[in-house]
């Protein structure tokens, strides 16, 4: 634990201060990663490190928990409602359901407390929407889900993706990639303009068809996973009000404490070439190491202002 927040520990409960505000964090040995040895503590330590670079992605956006109360290897669940137990310093966005036929009060990771606060709830995984609130009708970038079928891999996605670049580069689009810190890849467009769903996920499905026309052996755009083997779904049904995405430098309930890491185009093409799928594995201290000495190469999705044309 980062010597700078510890006040005390008193039994299996350590008191920590996070810019002026007591937090107690609890079983911080209890290994959450067993095949790692990856504790709750360093889960937290992680995020506290990370901070920097992710709390800006995750500002005023509503937050589905994924919480891991006994480890990656044990049972999980999803929380869309943030816990009546919280602190009242964690700040809640309400979002209308049409199932539950009221809102649902998520949680907001705006400060560092909060997210710490998440992270004893053993959230190993943050998944978000691509809006803020309060406008949760306009989503801040467009998300392509690059999912491989088994016998492909991530050097599939690495083609995929490049593919994806060379035709959002004719269009005049910048677009970023980041690893899903799983089995995929995913690219981001950045828009920050005023379009909602209904323009951004009908788009998304034509490049996605459009793709899968023009490379047909590899690229599949229906969900049906029976169509999957040996191709890369592109998922564009993210793209959604309703539906949140994996953020990135959130970490994943994978074996290892793997991260999805924003990577560049440059990697992206050297891990095509290399046919190594472990060039784009990152784990908690790589990406810690990564970021102090390239900063957040995400940082142009939050600010990059561009216009998606009428078609694809």
């Amino acid at each position: 634990m980062r010597d700078n927040y510890l006040v005390k520990t008193a039994s299996r409960k350590t008191e920590l201060d996070i810019d002026g505000r007591k937090l107690l964090v609890s079983n911080l040995d209890k290994v959450l990663y067993p095949k790692t040895g990856f504790t709750k503590g360093q889960v937290i330590d992680y995020y506290i490190s990370i901070s920097r670079v992710l709390l800006p992605h995750l500002k005023n956006r509503p937050i589905t928990l994924k919480r891991y109360p006994d480890g990656v290897d044990g049972f999980f669940f999803y929380e869309k409602q943030c816990p009546l137990h919280r602190p009242g310093w964690v700040k809640t966005t309400a979002v209308p359901s049409e199932r539950r036929g009221k809102p649902i009060d998520y949680c907001v990771m705006n400060d560092l407390a909060a997210l710490v606060w998440a992270a004893n709830l053993a959230d190993l995984e943050l998944h978000t929407f691509l809006h803020r609130a309060p406008a949760i009708t306009r989503p801040n970038y467009l998300a392509f889900d690059l999912d491989p079928g088994p016998p492909a891999d991530i050097i599939l996605c690495c083609k995929v993706g490049l593919w994806l670049k060379a035709f959002f580069d004719q269009l005049g689009i910048e677009c970023f990639a980041k690893t899903s810190g799983s089995k995929g890849l995913q690219i981001f467009l950045p828009l920050n303009t005023r379009t909602g769903y209904e323009k951004t996920k009908p788009f998304a499905r034509a490049v996605a068809e459009r793709m899968e026309r023009e490379h047909p052996e590899e690229i599949v755009s229906k969900m049906q996973k029976s169509l999957r083997t040996g191709k890369v779904l592109i998922d564009w049904s993210q793209n959604d009000e309703h539906k949140t995405t994996v953020s990135v430098y959130s970490l994943r309930a994978t074996d290892h404490p793997t991260v999805s890491t924003p990577v560049t185009w440059k990697e992206i093409e050297q891990t095509a070439r290399s046919k190594d799928p472990f060039w784009l594995v990152f784990e908690a201290e790589e990406v810690l190491e990564r970021a102090a000495k390239q900063g957040d190469l995400f940082a142009p999705v939050l600010t990059l202002k561009q216009h998606l044309p009428a078609s694809a």
